[in-house]
C-alpha cells in the first residue's frame, strides 16, 4: 500500500509539471503572438566620396560680340543677296540702301558723325594700349611663375606661393584675352563709325549706301529679307562670330548670392550626350523681376558663363540655343555622404534612423554640402552605417526593423 501511494504522488507531480509546461508554452505563444512584427524598411549605407553642391537655372547661349547694321539714311533697301548663316568678312557688303532723294548733310550732322569717328579711333588706340599692357603683364606673370616653380622645386618657396603664382599667370592670361577682345571690338566700332560717316555723305549726294560687316564672322540674323522702303535707323542685319559664345543663366537672387566668378559650371539640357564645362565670368550687379509660371513675382539675376574645355564640343551650340546650367557653389572631395531621402528634422536638428542589431536607432547628425540626392555628414554618423530610407511615422527609436 505504501508503494501504491508513492506511485500516485509521482503521477500527480508529473501532471502538475506537464500543466506548468503547457501554461508556459501557452504564455510564450501568446507573447509571441502579441509581439509586434519587425517593420520592413529600405536601407542604404553611408559612404565616403566626393560631393558637389550646385544651384541650377535655365539660360541661353549667345554670341559674345554681335553687331547690328542699320540704315543710316531713309530710302529703299535692295534685296540682300546673303542669307542667314553665311560667312562674312570684315568690310564685306551685307546690304545696300538707295536713298529716296538726295539729302544734303548739314554741318551739325557731319560734325556729329566726325566726332563719332574720332571717338571710335581714340577708343581703338586706348584698346591697343590696354592690349600692350596686358601682354607685358602676362609676360611678367609667366616669368614670375617660372621662378616660383624653380624655387618651390628646390624647397626655397612654399607650395602655396607657387600656387599663387600659377593663379596669377592664369589671371593675366585671361586679362590678355579680354584685352584682345576689347581691341577687336574697338576696331569694329571704328569701322562702323567710318562706315556711318561715309554712308551719310554718300546719301547726301543721292548715291547708294552700303552696309558693311565690321568684323569677320557670320550673318546671324537678316532682319529685312525683302526689298522695300525703310526709315533711317531701321535695323537690317546682325553679324558676329558664332564660335565666340557665352552662356547667360537666369538664377534667383537667393541662389546667385552664393555664386562667385571663376566657379565651375556644367551646361546640361542642351541636347548633347554629355555636360559642357564652363566658368562663371560675372554675376550681373542688377537684378530684375520675373513672373513665374505660377504667377509669382521673383527677383532674378543674370550669370554670364564662359566656355571651357574642348571648343569642338561647344561648336554644336548656336546663338540663342536654350540650355540649363549647374553652378558649383560648394565642393568637398572626401566627405561622408548619406542619402538625402534618409534625413528628417528632429526639433532643430537633422536626424536619421540607423539600423543596429535589427533595431532602428535615432541618430542626430550635422550636415554641410547638399549634392545630387546626397548630403555631406560632418558629425553623428560612422562610415558604413545602414540608414533607413523614407522613414515613416511608424518608426521610432528601438523599433524592430527588417531590410526589404
Amino acid at each position: 500500500m505504501h508503494r501504491a501511494g508513492v506511485q500516485g504522488d509521482g503521477a500527480r507531480w508529473n501532471r502538475r509539471i506537464g500543466l506548468v509546461v503547457l501554461a508556459l508554452a501557452a504564455g510564450l505563444a501568446a507573447a509571441l503572438a502579441l509581439r509586434p512584427s519587425a517593420l520592413p524598411v529600405e536601407t542604404a549605407a553611408a559612404r565616403r566620396g566626393a560631393i558637389k553642391e550646385v544651384v541650377e537655372g535655365a539660360g541661353r547661349a549667345r554670341v559674345r560680340e554681335r553687331y547690328e547694321l542699320a540704315a543710316p539714311v531713309p530710302g529703299a533697301l535692295l534685296r540682300p543677296a546673303l542669307r542667314e548663316g553665311e560667312p562674312v568678312k570684315a568690310g564685306q557688303v551685307v546690304a545696300t540702301v538707295v536713298p529716296a532723294a538726295p539729302v544734303p548733310l548739314d554741318a551739325r550732322s557731319r560734325a556729329e558723325l566726325s566726332a563719332r569717328v574720332a571717338a571710335a579711333e581714340a577708343g581703338e588706340a586706348e584698346a591697343r594700349a590696354g592690349l600692350e599692357r596686358a601682354r607685358l603683364a602676362e609676360a611678367q606673370a609667366t616669368a614670375d611663375l617660372a621662378r616660383a616653380e624653380a624655387l618651390a622645386a628646390g624647397g626655397s618657396l612654399a607650395a602655396a606661393d607657387a600656387e599663387a603664382a600659377r593663379y596669377a599667370r592664369a589671371a593675366r592670361g585671361e586679362e590678355l584675352r579680354m584685352a584682345e577682345s576689347a581691341r577687336r571690338r574697338a576696331e569694329g566700332e571704328r569701322a562702323a563709325a567710318r562706315a556711318a560717316l561715309g554712308g551719310a555723305e554718300a546719301g547726301g549726294r543721292g548715291e547708294r549706301v552700303v552696309l558693311r560687316s565690321p568684323v569677320d564672322g557670320v550673318l546671324l540674323r537678316l532682319l529685312r529679307e525683302s526689298a522695300g522702303p525703310l526709315a533711317a535707323g531701321t535695323p537690317v542685319a546682325e553679324v558676329g562670330d558664332p564660335t565666340a559664345l557665352e552662356i547667360e543663366l537666369d538664377l534667383l537672387t537667393t541662389q546667385a548670392v552664393r555664386v562667385r566668378p571663376g566657379a565651375a559650371v556644367e551646361i546640361v539640357g542642351w541636347g548633347g550626350p554629355t555636360p559642357l564645362p564652363g566658368r562663371v565670368r560675372r554675376v550681373d550687379p542688377s537684378a530684375f523681376t520675373k513672373v513665374s509660371a505660377l504667377g509669382v513675382e521673383e527677383q532674378r539675376v543674370h550669370v554670364v558663363v564662359d566656355p571651357a574645355g574642348d571648343p569642338l564640343a561647344w561648336s554644336r551650340l548656336g546663338d540663342g540655343y536654350a540650355v540649363e546650367g549647374r553652378v558649383v557653389v560648394a565642393e568637398r572631395r572626401d566627405a561622408l555622404t548619406a542619402p538625402a531621402m534618409a534625413l528628417f528634422r528632429s526639433g532643430s536638428r537633422w536626424a536619421v534612423f540607423a539600423v543596429e542589431d535589427g533595431r532602428a536607432r535615432l541618430r542626430l547628425i550635422d550636415v554641410a554640402e547638399q549634392g545630387d540626392g546626397e548630403v555631406a555628414v560632418t558629425a553623428g554618423l560612422a562610415e558604413g552605417a545602414r540608414l533607413v530610407l523614407h522613414p515613416s511615422d511608424k518608426l521610432a527609436d528601438g523599433v524592430r526593423v527588417v531590410a526589404r
